[in-house]
């Protein structure tokens, strides 16, 4: 049985499986690069398979306490008139929007006497032989595990060590996301606010107290290095010169800001999630995140690996349980795409006449 596990991320799927393995009976450690949990990030949805899981680990008090106080999105033309409501999934029941940093804190909170966290570090070598994993580090001294599980996100440490470069298995879809939080509310608290022109859209989103803004938007941007902040101001504000609404004065605070997401949309495809004794959870394994479904995949499948390894089943039991959840997601990540960011004119056309006539929910 193994039973001793290093996790390298502390965000969403790693502490969600530290927090699971302790109550299988597992010891872990979890590595993070950064000094402490980050702050930056979409608002993400708990929803589906993860609300179970959150459930038993009594979390969801504090994960309403810090939901976000959106109901709906509002679609607006550049000159602020509304083109049509889509309704939020976190309005209809049990689901719970909340920001991603928060969910992160919530369940590092869960886990933190259940593991050893050793923050402001990384893994920089993995040699496996039989019976465990050496691992060395940037900072801490060589320890040898049993396991290793990569949960460290889109830009997994453990994946490139353990199964080859990012290119091998890192699709991007041709889409940019980024983020900015405000330092006071928006005027309309219950109300994500959203304008596209062809291949950009830019949302006002009320978070829980203060609200951000986010930019998600299709450009082919060449040398692009996810660590660069600089370089995704300049990439932002090139993208959107010459949109109207509130975009100049958002650009303004995007390029004044200190705490900016910027990533690629991408999906990851393995043919396979684990390597001997190395294994990966979450974005690192199957990155679907455009929609927010990849925070309630990540506990879910943190949930299922820690389930899985406690049984004969083990890392070939959570892979095929949780592939199960993840492809048909993964096949419809083009469709959320065309729905949040037409390319054309003709698209955003008729993106805006279907939710006129036909008001969906997402």
């Amino acid at each position: 049985m193994t039973k001793n596990v290093l996790i390298s991320g502390a965000g969403v799927a790693g502490s969600t499986l530290a927090y699971w393995l302790a109550r299988n009976g597992f010891k872990s450690t979890v590595v993070e690069r950064s000094q402490g949990l980050r702050s930056s990030g979409n608002p993400v949805d708990v929803r589906g398979p993860a609300l179970p899981v959150v459930e038993a680990m009594g979390v969801v008090p504090q994960l309403r306490d810090a939901a976000t106080t959106s109901k709906r999105i509002r679609l607006l033309r550049g000159d602020g008139r509304q083109v049509a409501t889509v309704n939020m999934p976190a309005a209809k029941g049990n689901e719970v929007e909340i920001p991603r940093n928060d969910l992160a804190t919530i369940l590092y909170e869960a886990a933190r006497d259940d593991a050893e966290f050793l923050f402001d570090d990384t893994i920089t070598a993995l040699r496996q032989d039989e019976h465990g994993v050496d691992v060395t580090f940037d900072r801490a001294a060589p320890r040898r595990f049993d396991l290793v599980i990569g949960a460290d996100g889109l830009h997994s440490t453990v994946r490139r060590l353990a199964f080859g470069p990012e290119r091998d298995f890192v699709r991007p879809t041709g889409i940019y996301v980024a983020t900015t939080p405000f330092s006071e509310p928006v005027d309309q608290p219950e109300d994500v606010l959203i304008h596209n022109t062809p291949g950009r859209l830019v949302a006002l989103h009320p978070s829980r107290g203060n609200g951000g803004v986010a930019f998600i938007f299709r450009a082919d941007v060449a040398g692009f290095d996810y660590r660069d902040m600089a370089q995704h101001k300049r990439i932002v504000t090139s993208a959107y010169a010459g949109v109207g609404w509130r975009v100049p004065e958002l650009l303004d605070r995007l390029r004044d800001a200190e705490d900016v997401f910027f990533d690629a949309v991408s999906l990851v495809d393995l043919p396979s999630w684990s390597k001997g004794r190395i294994a990966l959870v979450g974005d690192a394994a199957s990155c679907v995140s455009l929609l927010g479904d990849g925070s309630s995949l990540a506990i879910a499948g943190a949930h299922t690996l820690a389930t899985a390894l406690a049984t004969d089943g083990g890392l070939a039991r959570y892979e095929a349980e949780h592939r199960a959840r993840v492809t048909p997601k993964q096949r419809t990540v083009k469709l959320a795409a065309a729905l949040l960011v037409p390319k054309t004119r003709l698209g955003l056309a008729t993106r805006n006449l279907a939710a006129r006539v036909w008001p969906f929910d997402l």
